[in-house]
């Protein structure tokens, strides 16, 4: 009998160190579940975006005005000469946009999603057709059929029909008389342009092109109403591109190819400006034959939510096995130093409470946000986790230590998963401080009593 004392004082601290040891690799299970728990209701959350998307409209990507001409052209075919029919495309070379956007959030159950009508001011100008460029003349193009494209990524949210008006500026020389146009959908579809709004360009253009190979000045503008939710970006289709767009939502991010080269965001919205030139986008201001990815160059802004709960909830989970860590490495310290003896089932029952956190966490941000439901959760963890280990250890100097622990580990990661930039660098300094204070109480431990083999 003396000898199991004797054997299990001597191996008691290696013993207890590697049962606590698996007991928290078993809690990686509930964690795992937990994790997979916010995928699932993130995924809920994209279901119905996606429907209300349906029904509204979703992300908009403006391209356009594009001037479309067919022409022949004679190609060898097995000895033989065929005729196809082929695109010229030519981009305007200036064009502005000035849009203004209203936000509106929208609700799916206890969903929010952010949904906007854009009004657009659309100006510019063609300094002529240069058909030169492209190996072409004038006899080549078939006039009749030289169309207007105007691509929307989503066709639904234009509630209204989309009117361009045509014609030269007053700057004398012959003058195109001023015509409006109406473009509608799927009447023209070309390998460039699958499904957009057209319209025949109008006669008067195409008849002062044909008869004049000079440059024919050309400019056009529209008013056009859009709905779509979330992203709105624009194709820089100009050889000089300005757009200039406000709004008063006030948690703008400024995504695509071009960041904006001025923009303020105050808590009342923010205005945004971007300049871009031909030279920064993939594509050629005129081509024949070939289609361009054009959206690749595609800059704009998205209304965002201001918190996106399920992406701060998965940071903290992954910090969970860290908080279970230090919470078992510290009531094994009290152990130690004060001669303390905790049951491996009230480890259990502590490390399910610290799990329990995170299921409190991620169904009160569905309804009071993030950082309101990270205060109650962790309030009501630390709270029960301090009387617990106050009413077994009945010291409650010892249940006052554990809920600082506690406190002072959320607020630590909270700090962490709201400074993203710097969560390294924090949570470096974090883990150096949290191993000295083990090493300064370890001290304590007559370590010599230890057999190492």
């Amino acid at each position: 009998m003396e000898n199991k004392n004797g054997f299990w004082n001597s191996f008691r601290i290696l013993v207890k160190s590697a049962i606590i040891g698996a007991l928290t690799l078993l809690l990686l299970i509930p964690t795992n579940l937990i994790q997979n728990l916010v995928s699932e209701r993130q995924q809920r959350q994209q279901e119905a975006v996606s429907e209300v998307d349906s029904h509204w409209a979703g992300p908009q990507t403006v391209t356009g005005p594009v001037i479309g001409i067919p022409y022949y052209d004679s190609i060898a075919d097995n000895g033989a000469r065929q005729i196809i029919k082929r695109w010229a495309y030519f981009l305007p070379d200036r064009l502005d946009i000035s849009t203004r956007l209203v936000p509106e959030k929208r609700y799916r159950g206890i969903y929010q999603v952010v949904v906007y009508v854009a009004a657009m001011q659309l100006h510019g100008s063609y300094h002529g057709l240069h058909l030169q460029e492209l190996g072409l003349s004038p006899a080549d193009m078939l006039w009749k059929e030289a169309t207007v494209f105007f691509d929307l990524s989503n066709v639904q949210g234009l509630n209204e029909d989309l009117v361009m008006h045509w014609g030269s500026p007053e700057t004398g020389g012959a003058e195109i008389p001023a015509e409006d146009i109406t473009l509608t959908t799927a009447k023209v579809s070309t390998d460039q342009f699958k499904n957009p709004l057209t319209a025949p360009l109008p006669a008067s253009i195409t008849s002062a092109e044909q008869s004049n190979t000079a440059a024919q000045d050309l400019e056009f503008s529209s008013t056009i109403r859009i709905k779509g939710s979330g992203d709105l970006h624009f194709v820089p289709g100009g050889r000089v591109t300005t757009v200039s767009a406000s709004s008063s939502w006030a948690n703008p991010s400024f995504t695509g190819s071009v960041l904006p080269d001025l923009r303020t965001v105050k808590d009342s919205g923010f205005v945004a400006d971007w300049k871009v030139l031909a030279l920064q986008a993939k594509f050629p201001q005129q081509w024949k034959k070939e289609a361009y990815d054009l959206n690749s160059a595609a800059f704009g802004v998205s209304l965002v939510i201001p918190v996106d709960m399920y992406q701060q909830t998965t940071r903290s989970v992954k910090y969970a096995i860290l908080v279970i860590v230090l919470t078992f490495t510290a009531f094994l310290l009290m152990e130690w130093v004060y001669s303390l003896s905790i049951h491996a089932i009230q480890y259990v029952l502590v490390g399910f409470a610290l799990c329990l956190f995170y299921t409190l966490l991620l169904s009160l941000a569905e309804y009071v946000g993030f950082n309101g439901s990270y205060l109650i959760a962790a309030i009501a963890t630390i709270g029960l986790i301090s009387w617990y280990v106050g009413s077994v250890l009945r010291s409650s100097k010892t249940s006052l230590f554990i809920g600082l622990i506690l406190a002072v580990q959320y607020g630590f990661i909270f700090i962490l998963i709201q400074s993203q930039d710097y969560a390294l660098l924090m949570g470096s300094i974090g883990l150096f401080i949290i191993l000295a204070i083990v090493m300064y109480f370890s001290r304590k431990i007559q370590w010599e009593k230890i057999p190492t083999a």
